[in-house]
């Protein structure tokens, strides 16, 4: 066990026991203890921040089966991948808040699939409210900004007013895999930390166009510690190492790292039991090898087995 342990950070809420991003995900976090829970935003048509993974809606919530929103089925760009489905942007938000939600992976987790259809879709305001009474930290992912600003809806903007109209905000982290959307915030002095995810399956947009040609991670990490306002950097799992740590620290950042998940198909294939993909595998050793280079936060979908593997002391580092 390392002699201060990270920040468990509920990855959509218990997304492990509970469809994600709801308001029954949100409170199984808290009861497990989490420190803070992680949300991502998207847009909808009328500017509402909307709680949702990503733009289309079809994999999370029961919109396919909704025979009144057949006809606004479309098929677009998301970063560079054609995606056919249902988009946030094409709905208001007293359209979305008809929706239900439902389980992301309903092969690999089916007891939460059994939660299906219970909860509807939140607003970035309900979660603020949420993690507010609570008294536990929001982590705020802007999804696809160059895209949504390029529709006319750009997060940053959205998002400034809806805090300041919050009846209560609890203590905020914004994250992006884009720089662009936090280096506007930070240039308008927003009053909160910015954490920079890095490492992910795909090269953001506005990578290439801020250094003019591809980039290595580690060119990218340099170029992170220029950006005055940045408080820490988030990375995949197996980008974690202390020298990363070490190197992330000197520039004055704390690293956080996703997703913490217990299931062998998320482990590496050293920390693998016997009964095929979705088994727990040896993940506590995992964690905690992790823990062990001084990270500052994990995130994860089973908030009680992070805590039960990591402990309870005071986080590592700054808070980023």
């Amino acid at each position: 066990m390392p002699a201060a342990t990270p920040l468990v950070i509920a990855h959509r809420g218990a997304s492990g026991y509970r469809p994600e991003h709801t308001r029954d995900a949100f409170q199984l976090a808290i009861e497990q203890g989490a420190d803070a829970i992680e949300v991502d935003v998207v847009a909808s048509k009328d500017g509402e921040l909307v709680v949702r993974h990503e733009p289309e809606l079809s994999g999370t919530t029961d919109i396919a089966a909704r025979p009144e929103f057949a006809s606004r089925r479309r098929a677009k760009d998301v970063d560079g991948r054609t995606i056919r489905g249902w988009f946030a942007e094409d709905f208001t938000w007293a359209e979305l808040s008809t929706l239900t939600a439902r389980e992301r992976l309903p092969r690999l987790r089916p007891a939460g699939a059994a939660f299906d259809g219970r909860d509807g879709l939140l607003r970035l305001s309900d979660a603020l409210g949420v993690t507010a009474r609570a008294g536990i930290r929001l982590v705020i992912e802007l999804k696809h900004a160059v895209r949504s600003a390029a529709l006319g809806l750009p997060l940053d903007e959205l998002l400034v007013p809806a805090i300041a109209g919050a009846d209560a905000v609890p203590e905020l982290t914004v994250e992006s895999f884009e720089q662009a959307v936090l280096r506007s915030l930070a240039d308008r002095r927003f009053p909160h930390p910015l954490v920079r995810l890095l490492g992910g399956p795909r090269v953001a947009p506005d990578v290439v166009a801020h250094f003019g040609r591809p980039v290595t991670f580690r060119e990218e990490l340099r170029d992170l510690a220029r950006f005055e306002g940045l408080a820490g950097i988030s990375v995949r799992t197996a980008l974690v190492r202390s020298s990363l740590v070490d190197r992330a620290a000197a520039h004055g950042l704390s690293v956080w790292t996703w997703t913490l998940r217990p299931e062998n198909c998320f482990l590496p294939a050293g920390y693998w039991s016997a009964g095929g993909f979705g088994r727990f595998g040896r993940y506590a050793e995992y964690w905690r090898r992790l823990a062990g280079t001084g990270i500052a936060g994990v995130f994860a979908d089973h908030p009680d087995l992070a805590r039960d593997a990591l402990g309870r002391a005071e986080p590592v580092g700054a808070r980023a």
